[in-house]
């Protein structure tokens, strides 16, 4: 066996030099062209090609659905590394806007300041909201006395200053009981979201009770405090729900999309989408959140659409664009299943191409007009003309869409 080959496999060596060279050059443009077939192919496995790092800071609120999208794309494309952290909305922005990370996860949308110091850095961002939530209101489980507070009660709990530190200063007929506070953290998008439609302004509260910027940490310290009350995002309470009560709220005095309506006039903060309610529904009493009352908007105002927010300049990237385009395209099944409200299918086609288009800026004016507008049309409205009467042809789309109810 001369060259440690079977007669059989030793055949090449056989040939003339002439017919050896033209079988050797036959043999090195199969290998070229199964290279690059094997390049070429979309899939996951050895054969993806697709290689790189996205680096993913931000919201609590919005890890699982990026974890989420990020577990399945890795999936596909090994070689890609998704790094994600949560340092709440606002301390992933001050990331983000430093050019150390290429998404940002949002529970709130961006806001002036923000805007002016990537204006400064010389950022571009796209924005793109991604699922609808809900805020739950929680008490402990062996809590019997409390089934629903007003926002009038949760604003009088929550505003500045606050003396509020037993349940029978609440209400009356409630025992006495102290009164234990647990929520968000000044760095999270919840908190601001949370004081902006509560209290009347984005930042503006109390300051005497048990934050974080970590909804897990919240969710054990009401479980293991029987005179807690909390808010935290619903997908958490979810995921714990044996181990709290869920309170109704009552929008009232409304505070929600109702009350844009009927007020018009501005309660300052933040701005924008962070009020956001499914269909403007109008909604009477006490009501819980849970998915369809947040896609109809009858629980109000504790719903807001979620956003990530991508760095234009790392958009172009090949792994931050395969990633985005995968999490536009994956997320409407995802979100369900990790306890989230998604959007409508015509929304996510309207996200993706904003995303496509690498349409930058925020959809929301600091200065905008004070009535509601769907999600659906502040996503068109940035739209090339041809391509929003494209999308008119398919917005025959006869799901609820958030009606997003600026907070000026």
């Amino acid at each position: 066996m001369k060259n440690g080959l079977s007669p059989r496999h030793n055949r090449f060596f056989a040939l003339s030099p002439a017919s050896a060279a033209s079988w050797a050059g036959a043999l090195v443009f199969a290998a070229a062209l199964l290279l690059l077939l094997g390049g070429c192919g979309g899939g996951g496995g050895s054969g993806d090609q697709l290689g790189g790092a996205v680096r993913i800071d931000g919201s609590s609120t919005v890890f699982p659905l990026t974890s989420a999208v990020a577990e399945e794309f890795m999936d596909e494309h090994p070689r890609v590394r998704v790094s994600m952290s949560k340092s709440g909305t606002g301390g992933g922005f001050a990331k983000f806007l430093r050019g150390e990370t290429d998404i940002n996860d949002a529970s709130r949308t961006i806001t002036a300041g923000e805007r002016s110091k990537a204006e400064k850095q010389g950022i571009e961002y796209i924005e793109l909201p991604v699922a609808y939530d809900g805020l739950a209101v929680v008490a402990h489980p062996k809590n019997d006395w409390a089934q629903c507070l007003t926002t009038e009660e949760l604003e009088k709990i929550w505003r500045p200053g606050s003396n509020v530190d037993n349940w029978n200063q609440i209400r009356a007929s409630f025992p006495d009981q102290p009164l234990t506070l647990y929520g968000a953290g000044t760095a999270s998008g919840t908190f601001d979201y949370f004081t902006e439609v509560v209290v009347g302004e984005a930042g503006a509260s109390r300051t005497d009770y048990n934050a974080s910027e970590d909804d897990n940490v919240l969710v054990q310290g009401v479980q293991g405090d029987p005179g807690a009350l909390g808010f935290f995002g619903l997908a958490h309470y979810e995921d714990n729900a044996q181990n709290l009560k869920l309170l109704g709220v009552d929008d009232n005095p409304p505070k929600g999309a109702q009350a844009k309506g009927a007020q018009g006039g501005s309660r300052g903060g933040a701005r924008s989408a962070d009020t956001a309610s499914a269909g403007g529904g109008t909604r009477t009493g006490c009501v819980q959140p849970s998915a369809e009352t947040v896609r109809t908007g009858t629980y109000q105002p504790l719903s807001r659409p979620l956003f990530i927010y991508v760095n234009k300049a790392k958009s172009d990237d090949a792994a931050t664009e395969a990633f985005v385009e995968f999490y536009l395209k994956h997320i409407g099944d995802l979100a369900a299943e990790v306890g989230y409200v998604p959007l409508s299918e015509q929304e996510y086609q309207l996200a993706l191409q904003r995303f496509q288009n690498r349409t930058t800026g925020s959809m929301f004016e600091e200065d905008g007009a004070q009535e509601e507008i769907s999600l659906q049309e502040h996503l068109r409205q940035d739209l090339p003309a041809d391509s929003v009467a494209a999308d008119s042809a398919a917005a025959a789309d006869t799901s609820v869409t958030a009606s997003v109810v600026g907070v000026w």
